[in-house]
């Protein structure tokens, strides 16, 4: 997994790993989730792969618009 850049420095985003229809995120409490393609929807996890890459966001987007719509967690 890559760690989230965190650019606002307030984030409870820690790391992340994107696949072709997925992207995974773990959280600073050691909380992991799987959002995928058939969970979350594409245009959705196709937004948290450029937020998680850019290190903005990420976790206001999961909370806003995707926070229960996990496939699995780890």
């Amino acid at each position: 997994m890559q760690t989230y850049k965190n650019l606002s420095g307030v984030s409870g985003a820690a790391s992340y790993e994107i696949g072709n229809d997925y992207i995974k995120v773990l959280f600073k409490d050691g909380k992991g989730y799987v959002y995928t393609y058939s969970s979350a929807g594409v245009q959705q996890i196709e937004d948290m792969k450029k937020l998680a890459a850019n290190g903005s966001g990420l976790n206001t987007y999961i909370n806003k618009y995707v926070k229960n719509d996990y496939e699995s967690k780890f």
